[in-house]
């Protein structure tokens, strides 16, 4: 048996940004449209009026203020309302390797490694853009390494889920090193008409390599242990298994077939799942509260970041031990997590414990305990 550690991240972060003042005002020009399209029916009590958005409503409801994308231009369009993607031709590289591939090569880079020394791609996402080939595949391709790949989806777990299955193949020494690479573009699944969610999601892509203990060349993280669960939950659901694309006759996709939550009862389900599956983790690896140098939790809401926080801590986190990146990135899925760990681990000292955690739709909830070596 070997053990596996975390040697290097990378996150690719899109050029555009949306503040929460663009989003709003995009949205609420939206609503007048449609208000005034249907006036007669609102008039008559056929149907309810939309209702403006505001950025108060969005930071008190998430936290978010901004938001990274690949395409602004559309989402901002309130004749459009979501992000207008190029149909790549089938020569080309998909948008979805594009990105992998950035944040792949800052893991490498981190690393002191090359495409060489990798031996597995995993492409760990909640959104992909075709269901074959495999994107993983065609990142291997993209980066010239050989071995083998192939895709997964626990939607917003999907990284931790990813981080385990490439821990266990190294643990068995079915492989030396792995990619989990996790491109989200979540802005194509979103329903940017909806008042209730407009706001959650963005876009990005992160990337961790994971090796052999005895192969990291610098500082590195021990994968400690890991864990995951699942139960089934209609609570969080997305239909399409594509990416939104744009229509010549500027026919926009049913709502019914876009992300969808409800989100009070995710918050009175998930949370306590979530506290749980942390704590028993925790308890069974003899990792006590006053032992966990840093949390890194899946970045979807200020408020269940801090809820499950103090559950685990069994106090309110200090400063520096949650570290949350949605009030800049907002909701990016699997990714999040992944983004705080990347960002906010540097200054972890020798033997301190961390524990990444993600948790989405399914529901699904995976956990990764983690120590500091150099």
């Amino acid at each position: 048996m070997y053990t596996p550690a975390i040697t290097g991240t990378g996150v690719f972060t899109p050029e555009n940004v949306i503040t929460n003042a663009e989003l709003v005002t995009a949205f609420n020009a939206f609503t007048d449209k449609q208000n005034a399209k249907n006036a007669d029916a609102i008039a008559a009590g056929e149907v309810e009026p939309m209702q403006h958005s505001s950025e108060e409503f969005i930071l008190k409801a998430s936290g978010i203020q901004n938001r990274y994308v690949m395409n602004k231009s559309g989402v901002l369009d309130p004749d459009v309302m979501h992000p207008q993607l190029r149909q790549r031709a089938d020569d080309e590289p998909g948008i979805m390797t594009e990105m992998a591939v950035d944040a792949c090569k800052k893991a490498l880079e981190q690393a002191g490694r090359s495409a060489e020394d990798v031996d597995l791609v995993i492409c760990a996402a909640s959104n992909h853009e075709r269901a074959y080939p495999a994107i993983a595949i065609e990142i291997q391709q993209a980066l010239g390494i050989k071995g083998f790949g192939f895709d997964m989806n626990v939607a917003c777990s999907s990284a931790t889920f990813g981080i385990q299955a490439a821990a266990d193949m190294i643990r068995s020494g079915s492989v030396r090193s792995a990619l989990v690479v996790n491109p989200e573009i979540c802005s194509g699944h979103l329903e940017w008409r909806d008042r209730d969610c407009h706001f959650i999601f963005g876009d990005v892509a992160t990337a961790t390599l994971i090796e052999r203990i005895e192969d990291a060349t610098g500082p590195h993280f021990e994968i400690l242990s890991t864990r995951c669960a699942t139960s089934f939950s209609n609570n969080i659901r997305n239909n399409n298994g594509f990416l939104r694309r744009s229509r010549p006759d500027g026919v926009i996709d049913r709502r019914d077939m876009q992300f969808m939550q409800n989100g009070r009862k995710v918050f009175k389900e998930v949370l306590p799942m979530v506290s749980k599956h942390i704590s028993d983790h925790m308890a069974s690896e003899g990792v006590a509260s006053g032992d966990l140098k840093r949390l890194w939790l899946h970045q979807a809401n200020k408020t269940m970041n801090d809820f499950i926080g103090k559950k685990v801590l069994g106090r309110e986190p200090e400063a520096g031990e949650q570290p949350n990146i949605l009030q800049d990135y907002a909701n990016t899925s699997s990714a999040g997590s992944i983004i705080a760990f990347s960002k906010y681990s540097d200054d972890l000292a020798e033997g301190d414990v961390g524990l990444i955690c993600s948790f989405g739709a399914g529901y699904s909830v995976g956990s990764v305990i983690v120590k500091r070596h150099g």
